[in-house]
């Protein structure tokens, strides 16, 4: 079964571990801080309105497992 991204991509990853230099870690923070305050805001969004069972699952797994 193939996988998929959460929110970050693998590659992702290896730059915000500094393995490609500041400006790759850098650019790659910049895509995740406007993927959160965008894309996952809405996704928080439709969950609540139409699957309050997943937002639950994703808030158990955000807020809990830190």
């Amino acid at each position: 079964m193939a996988t998929g991204r959460a929110l970050l991509t693998e590659t992702e990853r290896e730059y915000l571990r500094g393995e490609h230099g500041d400006q790759r870690m850098y650019e790659a923070k910049s895509r995740i801080k406007r993927r959160i305050e965008e894309e996952l805001s809405a996704d928080v969004e439709l969950l609540e309105r139409e699957q309050p069972e997943l937002l639950a699952a994703l808030e158990e797994v955000v807020c809990d497992e830190r």
